[in-house]
């Protein structure tokens, strides 16, 4: 068992992934994400053979796309394969959020 500081690893992309080379494990992967205030156009998508979980942790988010609507803390939207969707952070601060993702199905 293992414990991962993501915090402070948030680069230039506003997002840090936790997976395979912290893990060993290909089988599922960690998004920790901020947000600046109004920031916005921000792509989810979860691409071949993979299934995410989008969750709000702190602010609420426009999203558009296959699934479009408000996400606010504590809710969550699911989204597979090709599906895609952009998010808005609609709050005065740093909107922070967390997608858990996984392989649906065997892929290359």
């Amino acid at each position: 068992m293992r414990l991962f500081n993501i915090v402070d690893k948030v680069g230039e992309t506003g997002e840090y992934i936790l997976g395979l080379e912290d893990t060993g494990s290909h089988a599922y992967y960690l998004i920790y994400g901020r947000m600046l205030p109004y920031e916005k156009g921000r792509r989810l998508k979860p691409g071949n053979g993979h299934e995410e979980l989008f969750m709000a942790i702190k602010g609420e988010f426009s999203v558009i796309g296959d699934f479009s609507g408000i996400v606010k803390e504590g809710e969550a939207i699911h989204l597979k394969e090709e599906e895609t969707c952009y998010i808005e952070n609609l709050s005065n601060s740093v909107g922070i959020y967390v997608i858990a993702g996984g392989h649906s199905r065997e892929h290359h």
